[in-house]
């Protein structure tokens, strides 16, 4: 197919989106959400909106996404989708947790936040209202973040687990056995900027707005606590995404230390065959539970 082929589909796919958002309803959040942006806009400067806006973005949406998983460890009716159900959260792994995030966020990642003014400045990204992407857009942008982020955490993530180099950053992670969502970014500070790199990748080659960097780190937190959890619970929207690779994909790479390498996405483990050791352990599984059910009757 040529490649004007190829654009004139991309140019009729967004034209026909656009055409059928334009029959649809007027959303009832967006007026004061264009009320909240538009005051912040004339309130504060813009290396205030990128630095202590982008830092609380960040601090809120991570804890309140990890409020969830928090009380399901108090609820006996939800134990019965936790994935290692004999080893259960302890208040001193929580507490060790919570301090080492504090020292990363604002140690490691603040310092990395403060660079984001002189970012939308050097590439004269926008952050007015008119100029913002419409949500389809934002939502296509935060999946190629997503693909691209998934890639590079392959590799340096497999790479991490190397014999050598294990033992000195990546163990840091792996110190809990059976994750819950708060551990997600419960790492070594040279892994925080190893793999957090990946995350400004999508950013640089599709950032035509400030939102979209506060919409990709919602996103990116959502995925990442989701797969630390520690529980497939059903019902969960993100098992919608294509080839997401959920919860008990990334339990066994806490459980196993070897194989399911990717952050999101189940297609690089299946290319490589690294997610070998998780097929076969779910294959044991069924087996397991086939068994029960059969002496059950």
């Amino acid at each position: 197919m040529a490649m004007n082929d190829s654009v004139n589909i991309l140019s009729s796919a967004y034209l026909a989106v656009e055409y059928i958002d334009s029959f649809l309803p007027d959303n009832p959040l967006q007026q004061p959400f264009k009320n909240a942006w538009n005051y912040m806009l004339d309130n504060y400067t813009k290396f205030q909106i990128a630095t202590w806006g982008s830092l609380l973005v960040h601090e809120v949406s991570y804890f309140l996404l990890c409020v969830p998983g928090f009380i399901f460890q108090f609820i006996p009716y939800m134990q019965k989708y936790k994935i290692q159900q004999d080893k259960p959260e302890t208040w001193e792994k929580q507490w060790k947790c919570f301090k080492t995030l504090l020292f990363n966020h604002f140690f490691i990642q603040l310092p990395l936040i403060c660079g984001t003014y002189y970012f939308t400045e050097y590439f004269n990204i926008p952050y007015g209202w008119e100029e913002m992407p419409r949500w389809y857009v934002l939502v296509a942008q935060c999946f190629g973040c997503a693909v691209i982020e998934d890639a590079w955490h392959y590799f340096l993530h497999r790479l991490l687990h190397h014999k050598r180099i294990y033992k000195y950053i990546h163990k840091v992670h792996h110190e809990f056995v059976s994750p819950f969502g708060m551990q997600a970014e419960y790492a070594h500070p040279l892994e925080t900027l190893i793999l957090g790199a990946g995350f400004f990748i999508g950013i640089v080659i599709f950032c035509n707005h400030v939102v979209l960097l506060w919409a990709w780190v919602i996103c990116r937190l959502m995925e990442t606590i989701d797969v630390h959890s520690g529980y497939d619970v059903p019902l969960n929207p993100l098992h919608l995404v294509p080839f997401y690779a959920g919860a008990r994909f990334h339990d066994f790479h806490h459980m196993n230390f070897i194989g399911n390498y990717a952050s999101t996405f189940t297609w690089w483990d299946r290319l490589f065959g690294t997610d070998s050791q998780f097929i076969a352990y779910q294959e044991k599984e069924k087996k397991k539970q086939c068994i029960a059910k059969k002496k059950a009757n």
